[in-house]
């Protein structure tokens, strides 16, 4: 995925009220910038990190910039605009990268499905068979660890999407939760059952019940403007 119109390089000097960035300039001068991310971003931020951000000049927007990267305290890159990680998805998937799900014939964005009312990123029509797919962006990742983790703050929704996909699972649709590793150097994720043990159970549970659980991890090149879904990881047990 190519980011127009093109990203900066910065500082970042601190994210505030959930989402602002201020940044700190090449040439010394202050953006705030939107930040895309409703998370924590636990092990995310540090105060005077390189950070990379796009600009716009869209008359409605309040804030004329977007963060998009930062370097993570452990020195690794994190895409931390979470409304990316469809995208890379979809890319990918049209690319046939998801090598678990190569091959369909239709893919549908947002597509209702479940008892509460909820929207499957995608689903995928293999011929008659459908597939309902689940995106969650990661970003969490430790010091002296090659594996990251999910969610990085407690998440009723995430749970609220695991309830679904379980119950189609067990009424034997093919359901999936992939997890779109937005963090450089990364081997393998699981659950943060430290930060939220009920989406850890929810996760097994689903598991249990036929959900298959997939993640892919990206390559960032913010001198090159892309990030790219390019290699499967483990999924590994809380």
């Amino acid at each position: 995925m190519l980011i127009e119109p093109g990203l900066e390089q910065g500082r970042l000097l601190k994210r505030y009220k959930r989402f602002f960035a201020d940044i700190e300039t090449a040439d010394g001068s202050l953006v705030t910038a939107h930040c895309p991310n409703t998370g924590s971003m636990l092990n995310c931020l540090q105060e005077g990190a390189a950070a990379w951000f796009v600009r716009n000049d869209d008359p409605k927007r309040k804030l004329k910039a977007t963060l998009e990267i930062l370097q993570t305290p452990h020195g690794r890159l994190a895409c931390v605009n979470t409304g990316r990680a469809n995208a890379l998805i979809e890319e990918a998937l049209h690319n046939g990268v998801i090598s678990e799900l190569a091959g369909f014939d239709m893919l549908r964005r947002e597509v209702r499905y479940g008892e509460e009312k909820s929207r499957a990123d995608f689903c995928l029509e293999f011929g008659p068979e459908k597939v309902f797919v689940e995106v969650k962006s990661v970003t969490l990742g430790f010091a002296n660890s090659d594996v990251a983790a999910f969610p990085d703050a407690v998440t009723e929704r995430g749970i609220k999407h695991l309830r679904e996909l379980t119950r189609l699972a067990q009424a034997g649709q093919r359901t999936l939760l992939l997890y779109c590793v937005n963090l450089t150097g990364i081997a393998g994720v699981r659950a943060a059952g430290e930060i939220d043990p009920a989406y850890a159970a929810a996760l097994t549970e689903a598991k249990a019940a036929g959900v298959e659980v997939l993640a892919y991890g990206v390559d960032i090149r913010p001198d090159e403007n892309r990030i790219e879904v390019v290699r499967a990881l483990q999924v590994l047990a809380d």
